[in-house]
């Protein structure tokens, strides 16, 4: 079993499949037996990704050890997102643009964490440093989880870095980034034909804040009435959730991605602390979150701080 495998978290989005395609690629190009996988299926969004530079998605896997001795993960550290068996695995690199918690390892590993909104902005560095040129498909889809995680550019979580670095991958790639990159993030928002099930598992994780675990997932839309039209039944998923796994709070974040703004839904307790964290009071379960639209930067930090 020499062969490592490199993969982003659970309930991949562009950014997860994308820098684990790329960073395998450039792996490769170095000497090293690699291969990109993936711990869940890519969704709308990121297919339409993968299609439009003819790239195959990366197989599912469930558990590592049976295939594999070592892997390196990129666009998450902490093991309650990672593969069920990630402490039974040597971790050789970590490429991340996320907090570092729940974190250990026996062994040295190379580690690189910047705050930049996107961890294929990282990547592309890592190729610039080791004097290795990007192909134009391994381009398209690092612009496309730029894209992606950035809200093209409209997220608190952009950089100047992610800016520069779509631009660059943009003309690599061959097209332009205001319209490629709005086609791209309309195709994750066909949410109709979706099961609820379906769409709290599509972007969703769990963080441990204070002994409390809280689950927070993150859809994105043009229409969030449409979404709540089925609240009664997302409620109901969400408790069944929290029985089923243990978790004290459920928050669903709706974002608009025409309007920069967000729909909370809660589900748990204590909803205290939610209100406290943004400054606002539920009604029937819901609290708008005007120009929220980043987990990373506007929801965790703020929940975590209120434990």
């Amino acid at each position: 079993m020499s062969k490592t495998l490199v993969f982003g978290h659970q309930n991949p989005d562009t950014d997860a499949i994308g820098a684990a395609i790329a960073f395998a690629h450039l792996q490769n190009a170095l000497g090293k037996d690699v291969e990109a996988v993936a711990l869940g299926t890519p969704n709308e969004e990121t297919q339409f990704a993968l299609s439009t530079f003819g790239l195959e998605a990366p197989r599912v896997i469930t558990s590592v050890k049976p295939e594999a001795d070592s892997v390196m993960l990129v666009d998450h550290n902490e093991f309650q997102q990672s593969a069920v068996d990630i402490a039974d695995v040597a971790i050789l690199s970590v490429v991340d643009h996320h907090r570092i918690a729940n974190f250990e390892t026996a062994n040295p590993l190379y580690y690189r964490a910047e705050p930049v909104g996107c961890t294929s902005t990282i990547v592309l560095k890592l190729y610039k440093e080791a004097n290795v040129s990007v192909p134009k498909e391994i381009a398209g889809i690092m612009l496309s989880a730029i894209v992606s995680d950035t809200l093209l550019f409209k997220s608190p979580t952009c950089t100047p870095e992610d800016v520069v670095a779509a631009k660059e991958l943009a003309e690599i790639a061959a097209v332009d980034v205001e319209s490629y990159g709005l086609d791209m993030l309309k195709a994750g928002t066909n949410l109709s034909t979706k099961s609820v099930d379906t769409l709290l598992e599509l972007d969703a994780k769990s963080f441990p804040m204070g002994d409390k675990k809280v689950r927070i997932a993150q859809v994105n839309t043009v229409d969030i009435a449409e979404v709540l039209e089925r609240q009664a039944e997302f409620e109901q998923v969400m408790a069944t959730e929290n029985g089923r796994n243990g978790y004290d709070l459920f928050l669903l974040v709706i974002t608009n991605i025409l309007d920069s703004d967000s729909e909370l839904l809660v589900v748990g307790e204590p909803k205290a602390n939610v209100e406290e964290a943004f400054g606002v009071t539920l009604n029937n379960n819901r609290a708008f979150l005007p120009g929220v639209v980043s987990r990373k930067k506007q929801i965790v930090p703020q929940l975590t701080e209120t434990f």
